[in-house]
């Protein structure tokens, strides 16, 4: 053993452990430049079967979401603010899953586990900003609904195309700047002998969590986010759809009745599938200590994976216009 090796490596059982696994991928003990990534600790073994699930569900989703972004682009009668904040949904779900999906491939498929710094903290700063913007998104959808059914004959003047795209912009800086301490925020700590992180990507907390410094700052950080921006969206749509049911109540016509609903319905079923498996994940990661790593991990990654292939599939299902749409170009092809 080299005399630089012996002067960083701190003598204790969980550290001798370190050393064997890195030296069993023949890496540079303890090098700064790099981070590895474990995929899901304790289905080491299974990580080929899990991919073709991960594999499937990333080329589905990606088909679905272009598929409804070109129809949408190419018929002007789906060009409405609503089939627009779809499109900006599409497009984050897009980002989100390819930002995580390739490299957990690269873990299962060919252990890959090596990742640089600067590949982490992008990483680190990239999801949460995507995650940030699509809950920004579906809390717009929920307004564009509230709108679109408790005050119709304005709905036109209030939701323009040019100002649908002026919150879509809002909503992006605001992700930006409120996600941007995150990554900051782990350039600050010290990563001593340890830089194994037990996860698919480089999820901020969990990054945080093998440094050797205090990470009280980044965990407070993580649920001032988690609280205050998705769960000031969460008010807002809740808001927004008492008002909804509210008003669909009061509508005599059984068919708009029936119209307004099958409408919301899609939009909660898509919050749904979106905020159930986020929040118990991070509410989980950071409350609760007796769930297996692997069942952190695999809902981590199922908030990632799942929205983009339901998403697409609801909406074409309980929107007729839509739903009309999707099928003159499928039975084209």
């Amino acid at each position: 053993m080299s005399a630089k090796y012996r002067g960083t490596l701190n003598i204790s059982e969980p550290n001798r452990h370190t050393e064997k696994f890195m030296a069993a991928f023949n890496l540079t003990p303890y090098d700064p430049s790099t981070f590895i990534l474990m995929g899901i600790p304790g289905l080491e073994a299974a990580h080929v079967w899990v991919s073709i699930p991960f594999a499937m569900f990333y080329v589905i989703g990606l088909l679905e979401n272009f598929m409804l972004l070109y129809v949408v682009s190419k018929e002007l009668t789906l060009q409405k603010p609503m089939y627009l904040l779809l499109c900006m949904l599409a497009l984050t779900e897009i980002t989100t899953s390819t930002s995580v999906v390739p490299k957990a491939l690269c873990i299962f498929w060919f252990n890959l586990k090596t990742i640089t710094v600067a590949g982490c903290l992008t990483q680190s700063f990239f999801l949460p900003m995507v995650t940030v913007m699509h809950s920004t998104i579906l809390m717009t959808m929920a307004f564009d609904r509230y709108v679109a059914i408790c005050n119709p004959l304005r709905y036109a003047t209030i939701l323009t195309k040019g100002r649908v795209a002026k919150l879509g912009l809002l909503g992006l800086i605001k992700s930006i700047l409120f996600v941007l301490p995150l990554p900051l925020l782990l350039t600050r700590l010290q990563f001593c002998a340890n830089r194994i992180v037990p996860h698919t990507h480089c999820e901020p907390i969990a990054v945080a969590k093998i440094s050797c410094g205090d990470i009280t700052v980044n965990s407070i950080y993580g649920l001032v986010i988690l609280f205050l921006v998705i769960g000031l969206d969460l008010t807002l749509i809740a808001l927004s759809y008492g008002l909804i049911l509210k008003a669909v109540l009061t509508i005599s016509s059984n068919r708009a009745h029936h119209k307004a609903l099958n409408t919301c319905i899609a939009h909660v079923c898509v919050m749904l599938t979106y905020y159930t498996p986020s929040l118990f994940y991070h509410l989980t990661q950071r409350f609760v200590k007796d769930i297996a790593p692997h069942v952190h991990i695999i809902f981590a990654d199922l908030y990632l994976l799942i929205p983009p292939i339901l998403n697409p599939i609801i909406y074409g299902v309980k929107t007729k216009e839509l739903r009309e749409k999707l099928g003159k170009y499928t039975c084209r092809w």
